[in-house]
């Protein structure tokens, strides 16, 4: 899990810092909000990176109007290809529904989250597949050694 490339001096010691990949179909909806809750839960203590089977052209709105409530940005969030290298590159790959399009390499952590997809959902739905998200992405930090506060 030690990545070379996350410090620069070749002299000090390299963080153990793990890398997480989310994945889904469009990297538009629930990998993108899984990305957001754990960069802000994790305080740069894992790397996150999200991408999709089929990216799509923006993040949902309804998934951004629901972060954007608990005060988080999806601004700089924008869908990405799912490729061989950047699950080669991941210690542990989520995938929400990507089904067999995921590349899978030995020595990775792999979990399958069946978490249903929030497009064309009414926002009670989107408020609560985005809280089963939490709920997930809280655990997975607990399992990886990232304390996160209890949830509210």
């Amino acid at each position: 899990m030690t990545r070379p490339d996350h410090h620069t001096d070749p002299a000090a010691p390299t963080p153990d810092i793990p890398v997480v990949l989310y994945a889904c179909v469009h990297n538009a909806g629930r990998s993108v909000a899984a990305r957001v809750l754990t960069e802000h839960y994790a305080g740069g203590r894992v790397e996150v990176r999200s991408a999709g089977s089929e990216p799509g052209s923006s993040v949902n709105p309804a998934v951004a109007a629901v972060l954007a409530e608990r005060g988080l940005s999806t601004d700089a969030e924008v869908p990405t290809l799912l490729t061989r290298d950047v699950v080669a590159d991941a210690d542990v790959v989520v995938t929400m529904g990507c089904g067999e399009t995921c590349p899978v390499f030995p020595g990775k952590r792999y979990l399958d989250w069946e978490v249903e997809d929030p497009a064309g959902q009414d926002r009670p739905t989107v408020q609560r597949i985005v809280d089963d998200i939490d709920r997930r992405v809280r655990h997975l930090l607990d399992e990886l050694g990232v304390p996160v506060p209890p949830a509210p």
